[in-house]
């Protein structure tokens, strides 16, 4: 005789599916931050003004944010407090300020590749600091995921020109600061929570990014063509504040390693919103870069969740 249906499988599988279904919005959203930037520089705006926008409409959703989730929790000590502000500089900032400041040479397709081998800087920065060891399978699978990109830069360099190495190297810098966040932020999570961390550190990227404007550039600057005002609003909700949101959300229901292998859809929803919106090319060396890179990372991950072999 059959055995009767647990009554908590249906719960089960919705919040399964809706986890799935937020961690895959969640990443096509952020997805979207590279084809809304390189639209806004077409409007003649720069990187440092640009940033600036994003991080004001957003300063607010932050805010909020970190307050909610600091409710009845005990104050910051002043070495959480300069936690915050090193994570907020690395994290946010710097990988934000350098991210948007390389997507002005290279294409959104180039800088999601680059900014998807963020799992192998954080290994590296581990065997580093640490002296973790590095297995055989990941080290070939990051051999993959990087011959991905030489390809697609490759392509891009010879179609653009050097100014492509500048940009893909800001590009690399970023992915970095933003591994050095995470490699440093893992104990803060734990203690401070990571609604907290997130809404205090991103707090802290926004006020940074207002005080850059300020220093760099007079207050005439901020007269940009109304799109770009838009287009900023949109970056700072849809493609910032939301993701974020979604991906936490996401994390709750099934696990950071199955929100991690949703996030595969990243590469492929910037490329296909670069064809179509920005008329970006697409020739068969970008499709075989961007395949090296997804099919690398996905076997990065699948043996950095394998246990050890023994002694």
């Amino acid at each position: 005789m059959a055995l009767p249906r647990s009554p908590h499988t249906p719960i089960a599988t919705k919040n399964v599916a809706a986890g799935f279904a937020l961690a895959l919005l969640g990443s096509i959203a952020f997805s979207g931050k590279a084809i809304i930037v390189k639209l806004a520089y077409r409007y003649g705006v720069d990187a440092v003004t640009l940033i600036m926008y994003r991080m004001l409409f957003a300063l607010p959703i932050f805010a909020v944010m970190a307050w909610w989730a600091s409710r009845d929790k005990a104050p910051l000590t002043r070495k959480d407090w300069l936690g915050v502000l090193g994570l907020g500089f690395t994290g946010y900032y710097l990988a934000s300020f350098l991210d948007f400041a390389g997507l002005a040479y290279i294409s959104a397709s180039l800088e999601r590749l680059i900014l998807y081998l963020n799992p192998t800087l954080v290994m590296m920065l581990g065997w580093a600091l640490y002296g973790r060891r590095i297995r055989w399978a990941q080290a070939v699978a990051m051999l993959i995921s990087y011959c991905g990109v030489v390809l697609v830069f490759g392509l891009e360099a010879n179609l653009q020109g050097t100014n492509v190495a500048w940009g893909a190297l800001l590009v690399f810098l970023s992915a970095a600061s933003y591994a050095i966040y995470l490699v440093y932020s893992g104990e803060m999570v734990q203690r401070l929570g990571s609604l907290r961390l997130v809404g205090l550190a991103t707090t802290v990227a926004c006020l940074l990014c207002l005080v850059q404007f300020a220093a760099l550039r007079p207050l005439s600057a901020a007269l940009v063509a109304p799109e770009v005002i838009w287009l900023s609003v949109l970056n700072a909700t849809l493609c910032t504040a939301a993701p974020v949101l979604m991906v936490m959300m996401a994390i709750e229901r099934i696990g950071a390693g199955t929100a991690a292998q949703a996030g595969l859809v990243g590469p492929l929803s910037t490329i296909f919103m670069g064809i179509w919106i920005l008329g970006e090319p697409f020739t068969l060396w970008i499709a075989a870069g961007t395949a090296l890179v997804v099919v690398g990372i996905f076997l990065f991950s699948r043996a950095a969740r394998q246990p050890a072999a023994g002694r």
